[in-house]
């Protein structure tokens, strides 16, 4: 699955919007200035996906994309445990930073990745003039390659390519990172590209 050079500058600037959206809603959350960027946009096809997936433990945030299209699909959000852990002290004032994701961490993922997917998908939907919702949110605590495989499991073949929105967040503390997914059926997959080229394309 490739990605000619417009769809993703489309794409790149797609998450771009979506990521400052979900920034925003970070910031108010947590009180503290946060910027969100997406510097890598990545198109593999579903059978590669072992290849873009870490092993290391994961909070994964996952969501069934609901609203005004083509029969959706799923999107997620994997945070590494030492960026859960991160963005819990600083949610909560802690320091602990060396310790096993625990159940307030778990609570954290949940909270976090739900605000971040909520305003990617607004963002990306009034971008494209639709409707966008995503589904309440399941979370897995694992490692992220053995967390994917049993996504992946579940869709039934519906899903044959996956979107891959590299994240990264800066505040007062280093840089985070971690990615969002989206995992388009088909259908979904090619009414993005079609309103994204019909968005990008200078009026004549």
């Amino acid at each position: 699955m490739e990605l000619d050079p417009f769809q993703t500058d489309a794409l790149r600037e797609l998450g771009n919007i979506g990521a400052a959206h979900a920034a925003t809603s970070l910031s108010q959350m947590l009180m503290s200035p946060i910027e969100m960027t997406v510097p890598e946009v990545q198109a593999v096809d579903i059978a590669d996906m072992h290849n873009y997936i870490g092993n290391e433990i994961s909070a994964i945030v996952v969501f069934q994309i609901q609203g005004e299209v083509a029969d959706g699909g799923y999107i997620v959000v994997s945070m590494p445990q030492e960026t859960i852990v991160r963005l819990t002290n600083q949610m909560l004032g802690t320091t602990d930073a060396d310790r096993e994701i625990n159940e307030m961490d778990q609570s954290a993922a949940i909270e976090i990745g739900n605000i971040m997917i909520s305003a990617f998908l607004d963002a990306t939907a009034e971008l494209l003039e639709i409707v966008m919702l995503p589904s309440p949110p399941a979370l897995a605590i694992d490692m992220a390659h053995a967390a994917f495989e049993s996504i992946i499991a579940q869709m039934a073949g519906d899903v044959n390519g996956i979107l891959i929105f590299n994240t990264e967040l800066t505040s007062e503390a280093p840089p985070i990172y971690g990615s969002i997914y989206m995992l388009p059926k088909p259908e979904l997959m090619q009414q993005l590209f079609t309103m994204l080229e019909d968005l990008m394309t200078p009026l004549t």
